[in-house]
């Protein structure tokens, strides 16, 4: 039977046939999505950013903050905790290319912290000194530890469990519950026509982490398809409960970064946000929704779909593809 996990070096140095085509596919929609940090003009907002308030200001230096390691961090998991434990090709070319777009996203928001007046040693230390932030950070840390200071032996099914909890902190809550809520903040400064440069940036950075979420759902989905074993109803209570907690630790994060609330937002509306990502990323994974909480911020859906200017004298498409087609 084919197995998507596996350790051997010579294993997986053949691209064709592709056994898992949606990971080929992901990793060519992710080539096409090539961007660089410079090609926005980010210094058209720095008028915007000398008009906010002090409260707006605090909640985009406490986003840097946060985004800032983060990304790195997620690149770690990668490295040490998923692709040595993958023996197809293009499963390994699509991580490839999302460690340096998670690179790329590090660059992207040091070109902020470089363009805006933003404290950029309190940005750094706050990861470590707010304690809602710094929660998030062990949360994460505790279960990439398992792949690197621990052994960890693929072959067995408490091995197996290990990869999948590692998919979930790393894919499912990080990637596709926390850097969301962020970019929902992060994006609502446009709707009020503030920073409209920085949100097109965003744009740029949701586009790949969309893609992030895809390959991790995939992954975790294929992993238990070929593991049935793995599967069971405690494994699944487990899973289900790490994502509830996760929730917890982003409402007190949000109530930390809007404890004032800024014009249009609050973190009352950022978290209900949370949980209706919350109850999507469960379904996504097989699990009924557990709050069925409506969607706040419904022009997220639209937010990146829509074509992005720069500004409305330089014509630059944020929605451009690299090699594509007419």
């Amino acid at each position: 039977m084919t197995s998507i996990l596996g350790t051997g070096i010579q294993e997986g140095l053949l691209l064709k046939p592709v056994t898992y085509p949606w990971a080929y596919d992901l990793y060519n929609q992710a080539v096409a999505n090539t961007w660089f940090p410079n090609e926005i003009q980010l210094g058209e907002d720095l008028a915007d950013f000398a008009r906010m308030s002090d409260d707006e200001r605090h909640a985009l230096t406490y986003l840097m903050s946060y985004f800032n390691p983060n990304e790195l961090l997620v690149n770690k998991a990668l490295a040490f905790g998923v692709y040595p434990y993958l023996n197809a090709a293009e499963c390994h070319l699509y991580l490839a290319k999302q460690m340096w777009e998670e690179a790329n996203h590090c660059m992207a928001f040091e070109y902020v912290l470089e363009t805006f007046p933003i404290d950029r040693k309190a940005a750094y230390e706050s990861h470590v000194t707010v304690p809602s932030m710094a929660a998030k950070e062990e949360f994460e840390v505790a279960y990439i530890k398992r792949m690197t200071e621990e052994t960890l032996d693929i072959s067995t099914v408490e091995g197996k469990r290990d990869f999948v909890r590692n998919l979930v902190a790393y894919n499912v809550i990080l990637e596709g519950i926390w850097f969301y809520s962020g970019f929902m903040v992060a994006l609502s400064f446009r709707q009020r026509n503030l920073l409209r440069n920085f949100g097109s940036l965003i744009d740029w950075i949701v586009r790949d982490e969309s893609l992030h979420l895809k390959f991790g759902i995939n992954l975790i989905l294929t992993v238990l398809d070929e593991n049935p074993e793995v599967a069971t109803d405690e494994f699944a209570d487990e899973i289900r409960g790490m994502i509830l907690d996760a929730v917890e630790m982003e409402e007190r994060y949000n109530r930390d970064m809007l404890p004032n609330g800024i014009l249009g937002l609050n973190a009352e509306y950022v978290n209900d946000y949370v949980k209706y990502l919350a109850d999507r990323r469960l379904e996504e994974l097989g699990f009924e929704p557990h709050y069925n909480t409506a969607n706040p911020a419904k022009w997220m859906a639209a937010a990146n779909d829509t074509l992005q200017l720069v500004n409305f004298f330089e014509a630059t498409n944020t929605s451009y593809e690299v090699n594509a087609q007419a």
